[in-house]
């Protein structure tokens, strides 16, 4: 028999949440860690949701063993943690899906090094990771045994209402899920269609539908990358360089070497050739003659 998990949004009075850089400020013997584990990917993302509603809590993220378990990762506060492993655990049961929780106060840095349970690697997903065009919509997941069904679903889904398929996700055990996005009303129909697809392909195993997601949620479930804008790195600022324009090179014509004539001076006459040094040297041997004032002494 099908699993429903079908989820509406219950306000629940909270505190303010704060970002993981804030919860990481928290001193060790302040802080913990809470894990909740199912057999289901919609049942780990509507006992996820839960978890970050009722508690003021970051979601680290998921992990899949294989065999469809799957845990959902928290930090914060001990007290805090203790209250969202509680809801979510109590979630799950409702679910027919919870499988084991535990809450680790004051965890090692060993502990944290090693397995994927730091709260850095939220900061590295959500660099690494661009904005989706499908966010601030609500979510649908239908998960079947077998993929045919799962395929078949997503398509009468997408056919049946306006929403678009964001992804799917495979977790072992022949469990596979279709999630999609669009407004409430029009997920709820596309889920209802999609059950009935799959019961009729294959075996329908669970369907989830949440309203309203958090932003910690909405950056953990996985997107196809179709719908991924890549952020842009920032212009950098340069001073302002005058790049000269390239000079073309045009190639002229060659000009013709034109012949100039040149005019041959006339020559003089024999008497003048003779005459003229003869002067100049008479002129040359010719004494200095000072004239002197004669009333001077």
């Amino acid at each position: 028999m099908p699993t429903f998990l079908t989820m509406t949004s219950v306000p629940i009075a909270r505190s303010p949440r704060t970002s993981y850089q804030q919860i990481n400020q928290h001193q060790p013997s302040d802080s913990a860690l809470g894990l909740v584990s199912t057999r289901s990917f919609p049942a780990i993302v509507g006992t996820a949701d839960m978890m970050l509603k009722s508690s003021q809590v970051t979601l680290v993220g998921y992990e899949k063993i294989g065999s469809g378990y799957c845990t959902a990762v928290v930090r914060g506060k001990v007290a805090d943690v203790r209250l969202a492993v509680e809801e979510g655990a109590r979630t799950a049961e409702q679910f027919g899906q919870l499988v084991s929780k535990l809450v680790i106060p004051r965890p090692m840095p060993n502990l944290q090094a090693v397995f994927p349970i730091g709260s850095h690697l939220v900061e590295i997903a959500q660099q690494q990771r661009g904005y989706s065009r499908l966010s601030n919509r609500s979510i649908g997941l239908l998960e079947t045994r077998g993929f045919p069904a799962m395929v078949g679903a997503a398509d009468a889904m997408l056919k049946s209402a306006d929403v678009q398929l964001a992804s799917y996700e495979i977790i072992g055990d022949g469990l596979c899920t279709a999630i999609v996005r669009g407004t409430v009303a029009n997920v709820a129909m596309a889920i209802e269609v999609g059950m009935q697809e799959a019961e009729r392909i294959g075996e329908l195993h669970a369907v989830m539908i949440i309203p309203r997601l958090l932003e910690d949620l909405e950056h953990t479930l996985p997107v196809a990358t179709y719908w991924l804008d890549e952020n842009e790195p920032l212009p950098m600022l340069l001073p302002n360089q005058v790049r000269e324009k390239q000079r073309q090179l045009v190639a002229l014509p060659e000009l013709e070497k034109a012949v100039v004539p040149q005019r041959q001076a006339e020559p003089l006459p024999m008497q003048e050739k003779i005459e003229a040094p003869l002067i100049l040297e008479k002129e040359a041997e010719k004494p200095i003659v000072e004239v002197l004032d004669p009333e001077i002494d």
